[in-house]
């Protein structure tokens, strides 16, 4: 995980051009020209939004596969809601989602130091809920947002800490795990 670059932006177009990446993140896939969507993306990084951080998911060699954020930074409650796109459908099933919202929660809890980090899934989304889980997100309520049915799922600073050296210990499997 690494600071978002101005060379992820056709990369992120792309996957925000897509209809099934859009649909799993309840929004809409991209109408716009690449053009526009670059100097949006060249003034999101030179004016970035205050309460937010944007990373870029690598693997090994260097290539983009997917985003990770926090936003709506809450430095009052001290609390965030989380979001992240593996976007590169070869590494979707290889727990590269789950290692960046480890590493990420990680750094909002150790270096933010927050109380609470928290995220919206689709309702019908049980696969990022398991996921989620994992991650030791846990279900709080249904939520009705723009229209679509969510799960509001949340992390509480003690309950991370509880269970934070095993999460971070299973990020990155053992070469032999993956052969099997």
């Amino acid at each position: 995980m690494r600071d978002k670059k101005l060379e992820d932006a056709e990369q992120d177009y792309i996957w925000r051009c897509d209809a099934e990446l859009a649909q799993l993140d309840a929004t809409y896939p991209l109408s716009m020209n690449y053009d526009r969507y670059l100097k949006m993306f060249q003034d999101q990084m030179r004016y970035p939004t205050p309460g937010s951080h944007h990373f870029g998911i690598d693997v090994e060699d260097g290539k983009l596969i997917g985003n990770c954020m926090y936003y709506d930074l809450d430095t009052i409650n001290l609390e965030a809601e989380l979001g992240i796109v593996i976007g590169d459908r070869d590494y979707w099933n290889n727990a590269y989602g789950y290692d960046a919202v480890v590493t990420l929660l990680d750094f909002m809890f150790n270096e933010r130091n927050l109380k609470r980090v928290y995220l919206h899934t689709l309702e019908w989304n049980h696969r990022a809920q398991r996921s989620f889980g994992r991650c030791g997100f846990n279900p709080v309520r249904p939520v009705r947002r723009m229209g679509r049915d969510f799960i509001l799922m949340e992390v509480l600073r003690e309950d991370w800490f509880e269970k934070a050296e095993e999460r971070l210990a299973d990020r990155w499997p053992q070469e032999s795990a993956k052969q099997d």
